[in-house]
């Protein structure tokens, strides 16, 4: 008969935990939280040191039951929720609950859950940890106050359904004030020259460096035809050659805003898909003969330390797999990423480096197979060698110019053998040779190619850009990166137009009067002062009575002052050309969690809605009546099919464009990649480059 419960938040993570700890302890899983605030009020008092008043959550009753029923039959109770701050605010929830004390070494923590990690911790519990409850119970408080506060008062002034939030509102100022600077910019012109030359059985490209000695910049066709002038007869002669070995490190392990990033330019996951796939992994999967095992480490961390244990295995792995060379001289230890960094946990890596993923590829799903292999590869990547570099810049004259060239070649891959972090545009580094040439050699030129240019706004937000923006400054905490980006799409602040965030009419406005109203929970320092005052908190060296009664004081200042002088605004829909087909009102312009699209005025009575359908300009391939358009499915992913849909049943994700394919006439589609986009057509072999002209989608 069993003598112990464990209680852990989900099904899954329970499965993997019976496994492990045997027949003398039952597990079960409480999903979650038991017990929160109440939707229905406010649920804190303020006038009473913020006491908070929490209630069972709806539908939690039989699971409650359960698990009082479960603890009247054992000698003892563990609580191994998640090793965080919510995880302790669940353990301590759930100690009340089934009565159990202070005192009671009842908590258990693990990183991993793997045999040896689970027994390993369940030698060693621990009393509940009440400044890691605080720091959860003061952010909730104070999450719960600017938005029950706020919100009622955007509802009465402006409109029904709106909320305010700390991180959240940051988060939509963030994406409003690149929006600004985008409409702001003033493109400046600017050219470049390239040249194409000879060397040999070798062609290689050189740019426009200077003239005359000095380094002028070309920003008319003017200044192009003095530097085409000033080249004389146009034959290049090496006047330098510089050759130097250059070193490249790893990047670290992966830390949640990371890998969040990370996946969104290799993977195109979203940070709320990144974070439920990583939540499996880390909760166990069924790996057939030697069952149920976590594959990664807890997800949810700023640190990038890494275990002594994890690091000899690793090591071990890297000499056996790649040899010596491919190891540091001593192994490689990553300080915190930044100052505002809790360290409370390891890196996210493999729970064992030796379970390659293709050796449990057949037991994962696609989803879980790739970010298990970018997680595995980024981890040992992180532990290897350097990579080196020979780098060659030549510079070569022409009359009074001088153009350079720069290439480089792999003398020694090191941790490159097993992965390269992308950058922003989702690229790697590839190699660039250039042909050995000698000081004097001489070169003709075989082509030129002088371009106009326009500098470029500053680039909206992706969400990964976002989540490293947030980090940068110190807003929010690994935990709240995902559902913070999913609650600005949901109150319809912003839209998400070609992957990257833009604004809406309402975001913008209700920023507005956050920033008139209420400008310290918009203001980026104040944000990242008061998750340092968590932290605080959370380490002991801060009461969270204080740090709450500090923000209030202010806060209900500026709410009252608010009441008094905000004004209420009514938002007029933007009215189109079209008519309701049901009701023959006007259709207006809203925007939803995937963009715009049309709705009946006529609403509540008329609840028709329709799409903003955009013609691609392509005839469909299918019928050869209809026109193919571009939709959305219903999670906002974009797809295109023919307009006369459901006659014609033609779809297809990939864009159609409206270029033949020049063997067999058939359709063509725009295939994008890491490195651009290729046109292929749908019925043959046949593929091309897309160029500036065939694509201006591929254009940032």
């Amino acid at each position: 008969m069993a003598d112990s419960l464990v209680i852990v938040e989900s099904p899954a993570k329970a499965k993997t935990i019976g496994k492990y700890l045997g027949s003398k302890f039952i597990v079960k899983a409480s999903m979650g939280h038991i017990r929160d605030l109440p939707k229905s009020q406010i649920g804190v008092e303020a006038e009473r040191n913020f006491e908070p008043k929490y209630i069972t959550i709806r539908g939690k009753g039989s699971i409650l039951k359960e698990l009082k029923d479960a603890s009247k039959k054992v000698k003892k109770i563990y609580l191994a929720a998640d090793p965080d701050r919510e995880g302790e605010a669940i353990a301590w929830h759930l100690a009340h609950y089934l009565d159990v004390g202070s005192d009671e070494l009842c908590r258990v923590v693990f990183n991993e859950i793997t045999k040896d990690a689970v027994k390993d911790a369940f030698k060693t519990p621990r009393r509940i940890n009440q400044d890691l409850v605080n720091a959860q119970q003061a952010r909730r408080i104070l999450d719960r106050l600017v938005g029950y506060k706020i919100s009622p008062l955007l509802w009465k002034k402006v409109k029904k359904g709106l909320s305010a939030g700390r991180v959240q509102s940051v988060a939509v100022k963030l994406i409003q004030d690149r929006e600004n600077e985008i409409k702001a910019f003033e493109p400046e012109e600017y050219w470049s020259i390239t040249v194409q030359l000879n060397a040999g059985k070798a062609v290689f490209e050189a740019k426009y460096h200077s003239i005359n000695g000095e380094k002028k910049e070309l920003s008319s066709r003017e200044d192009v035809d003095q530097v085409l002038a000033a080249m004389g007869t146009g034959l290049f002669k090496v006047k330098e050659v510089k050759e130097k070995e250059r070193g490249r490190n790893p990047s670290p392990p992966f830390i949640t805003s990371s890998m969040q990033q990370e996946a969104a330019r290799k993977l195109n996951f979203r940070a709320s898909k990144t974070m439920s796939v990583a939540q499996q992994l880390y909760e166990g999967i069924d790996l057939g003969k030697e069952g149920t095992v976590g594959l990664i480490t807890y997800m949810r961390t700023d640190s990038t330390r890494i275990s002594p244990v994890a690091q000899e295995e690793a090591k071990e792995y890297i000499l056996a797999k790649f040899g010596e060379t491919y190891y540091p001289e001593t192994p490689r230890t990553y300080t915190k990423k930044n100052a505002n960094a809790q360290d409370a946990h390891e890196g996210i890596r493999p729970t064992s480096v030796l379970r390659e993923p293709e050796q449990v590829k057949e037991h994962l799903s696609r989803d879980q197979y790739r970010l298990y292999k970018l997680v595995w590869e980024r981890f040992v990547a992180s532990q290897m060698a350097s990579a080196i570099l020979d780098t060659m810049t030549i510079d070569l004259t022409a009359g009074d110019t001088l153009f350079r060239a720069n290439g480089s070649k792999m003398k020694f891959p090191g941790f490159m053998k097993v992965y390269v972090e992308s950058n922003d545009d989702g690229t790697t580094e590839e190699d660039k040779l250039l042909p050995p040439l000698a000081v004097g050699d001489s070169l003709e030129k075989q082509g030129i190619d002088p371009k106009q240019h326009f500098t470029q706004p500053p680039p909206r937000y992706t969400e990964a850009r976002l989540v490293r923006a947030l980090e940068e400054m110190g807003i929010g905490r690994p935990s709240t990166y995902a559902p913070t980006l999913e609650t600005i799409q949901k109150r319809g602040y912003v839209a998400i137009e070609e992957k990257k965030f833009v604004p809406t009419e309402l975001g913008e406005l209700v920023i507005q009067l956050m920033q008139e109203f209420f400008p310290e929970i918009l203001d980026i320092e104040f944000t990242a002062h008061m998750e340092e005052e968590l932290d605080f908190v959370e380490e002991g060296k801060e009461d969270w009575v204080r740090v709450l009664d500090t923000f209030y004081a202010s806060f209900k200042k500026r709410l009252e002052f608010a009441e008094e002088e905000m004004k209420e605004i009514e938002i007029q829909d933007e009215v189109s050309d079209e008519l309701c087909e049901k009701c023959g009102k006007p259709l207006v312009y809203k925007m939803g969690r995937f963009g715009k699209f049309l709705a009946c005025s006529g609403f509540p009575d008329c609840r028709n809605t329709k799409p903003i359908i955009k013609d691609i300009g392509v005839t469909c391939p299918s019928c050869h009546e209809g026109k193919i358009v571009e939709r959305r499915s219903k999670k906002g992913r974009v797809f295109y099919g023919c307009d006369r849909y459901p006659t014609c049943d033609f779809v297809s994700w990939d864009k159609p464009v409206s270029k033949p394919c020049p063997v067999c006439s058939s359709m063509m589609i725009e295939k994008r990649t890491k490195n651009g986009a290729t046109l292929q057509c749908t019925k043959c072999d046949h593929k091309e480059e897309v160029n500036e002209d065939q694509s201006d989608d591929m254009k940032d």
